[in-house]
């Protein structure tokens, strides 16, 4: 069984994550991340539209996302929103024999179909996002968020924040947040009722927690799409307060938060995802998604963690 961090050891952890996520998250990350992509254009509906294609596809190996995205953006004769807003039958021929993992060139032109008719009915992909959030009875409190922001940032000096200060600020936004897991499942069917005759097996390409799945992948874009005052994430989007972003759940995030006691669930699964970014409102509730670099890049920067955070050594190494 897998023990939680004890409350009273959140400020100190805090303490430790927080450098790591200004360390990882800087300019030089981007360019081996799928996110670069939403970065190579100046459009936000260009940038939209390619980080969504960027993130469906971040499965596997970095370096081999990267080639096959660009090999599939590359297919377009222009930028991202013209060639999708304006698509034909002559324009799908160009993704003839284009295969990423279990994505085969029918599925992208199923997917660009249904990115096609978002366009032409809502006008913007943002309005899309925005009419399935509402649908789903997402209500966002901005005021509560500023004020729980507030709470925790009211002294530049992490050392003076009490757990008092931490746990009234979690309070606050927790209450001002719905679930939002409806969201995803509203843009899965709604995104498939424009494409109705679509395959079985492109609707895979688009998870739900419906089925329990993390929903990594859209987590991933919406890290990318609503997160201001990064610079890594362009920000493009702001039908969400932040405060409401969930982590990007993999197997390398998972494994430092349960080695840190901040997951105690072993599936890697929505619910999973729900107790991890629960605890890290604890930390930071105006921004918990912050967080991923630090899970993420403890890894990939090698760097050494206190034995006073490790709850549970047995995921030290653990694959």
């Amino acid at each position: 069984m897998l023990l939680p961090v004890p409350d009273d050891q959140l400020p100190s952890l805090r303490r430790f994550l927080d450098p790591v996520v200004r360390l990882v998250e800087e300019p030089g990350y981007i360019a081996a991340d799928p996110v670069a992509f939403m970065h190579r254009y100046e459009g936000t509906e260009d940038r939209n539209l390619a980080g969504f294609l960027a993130a469906l596809m971040a499965w596997g190996r970095r370096d081999i996302v990267m080639a096959k995205v660009g090999n599939l953006l590359e297919r377009f004769d222009t930028n991202p929103a013209d060639f999708i807003g304006n698509l034909s039958a002559r324009d799908e021929q160009r993704l003839e024999g284009f295969r990423h993992r279990t994505f085969t060139a029918d599925d992208v032109r199923w997917l660009l179909r249904a990115l096609s008719r978002i366009l032409l009915h809502h006008g913007s992909f943002e309005q899309f996002w925005l009419q399935c959030y509402k649908n789903a009875g997402s209500a966002s409190a901005n005021v509560n968020t500023i004020q729980a922001s507030s709470a925790i940032s009211q002294s530049n000096s992490i050392t003076s924040q009490s757990n008092t200060d931490i746990f009234q600020a979690n309070s606050i936004i927790s209450q001002s947040n719905t679930d939002i897991s409806g969201l995803f499942s509203e843009f899965h069917d709604r995104f498939f009722a424009l494409i109705p005759d679509a395959p079985v097996r492109v609707r895979k390409h688009l998870a739900t927690p419906v089925k329990n799945s993390s929903c990594k992948r859209l987590w991933l874009y919406l890290r990318w799409t609503l997160r201001r005052d990064s610079c890594v994430d362009p920000g493009t989007m702001s039908f969400m307060p932040a405060s409401e972003l969930m982590i990007p759940l993999d197997v390398h995030v998972a494994r430092y938060s349960r080695l840190f006691g901040l997951l105690t669930r072993k599936a890697n699964d929505w619910k999973a995802v729900a107790e991890l970014t629960g605890r890290l409102r604890l930390m930071d509730p105006a921004d918990p998604a912050k967080y991923d670099y630090a899970l993420f890049g403890l890894g990939i920067r090698d760097i050494a963690i206190p034995e006073a955070f490790i709850i549970n050594p047995s995921d030290k190494h653990s694959p």
